[in-house]
């Protein structure tokens, strides 16, 4: 078996597929955050280098979004008042978001 030319394995990539929602802004700890309609919170934040979203209650180690389908509660964070995990709530224009720690050195 020959190995793939790069030709072959650059056909396979789905980049130029990918159909993005219209750009929008949020607001994370009062920082204008860029994303797409459509992308959860943890994934623009990700995306635009927000690896830290709390720190751990018992030894104060950074925490960040881990499974991403809402069952580690590793990624919480305030939004409307409700503390949510960001892969689970849907940016918007507008929306503003706090982490754990900001939210509790601000309030």
């Amino acid at each position: 078996m020959s190995p793939q030319s790069p030709h072959a394995l650059a056909s396979l990539r789905r980049d130029a597929a990918v159909r993005r929602g219209a750009a929008l802004h949020f607001l994370m700890n009062d920082q204008q955050i860029p994303a797409f309609a459509g992308e959860s919170v943890a994934a623009a934040l990700l995306a635009s280098g927000w690896r830290e979203l709390r720190h751990s209650p018992r030894n104060e180690e950074p925490r960040g979004a881990f499974c991403f389908m809402g069952s580690c509660q590793e990624c919480l964070v305030w939004v409307d008042n409700r503390k949510l995990p960001s892969c689970q709530v849907a940016v918007r224009e507008g929306l503003a978001v706090e982490s754990l720690d900001w939210r509790e050195a601000h309030r």
